[in-house]
């Protein structure tokens, strides 16, 4: 078991930066691997960006591919997603999760644990 609880949301404008955290406990961040999600209004969850249990591989979604780091803070045991560049269209609340696995990847149902998601609001 591990749980999850993101921070570091808020309102911001298009071309800000944010970083949002998502501390673990229960189990290291990095004997699992790790990811954020994000649902805007009506729509379907979405992959964002994920980590490998190692540390040795990370993946995005093409729309925030060069805008957007996940890393991670073994010491704290927290999870990182560095936003820059921010667009209205990353308006969403953005949840980080958890898998045993040992491979990364963009399939929700694949994540067995989930933080309750933190709002991000980037207005124009």
């Amino acid at each position: 078991q591990i749980q999850l609880v993101e921070s570091g949301g808020g309102t911001v404008q298009a071309g800000d930066s944010l970083r949002l955290s998502c501390a673990a406990s229960g189990r290291p961040v990095n004997s699992v691997t790790t990811g954020w999600f994000r649902q805007a209004p009506e729509k379907e969850r979405e992959f964002v960006a994920a980590i490998s249990w190692s540390g040795g591989s990370t993946d995005y979604a093409d729309s925030v591919k060069g805008r957007f780091t996940i890393s991670r803070d073994n010491a704290k045991n927290t999870l990182y997603l560095q936003m820059h560049s921010l667009k209205p269209e990353d308006t969403a609340i953005y949840y980080c999760a958890a898998r045993g696995g040992i491979r990364t990847t963009m399939t929700s149902s694949s994540y067995d644990f989930w933080g309750q998601g933190t709002q991000v609001t980037v207005s124009s």
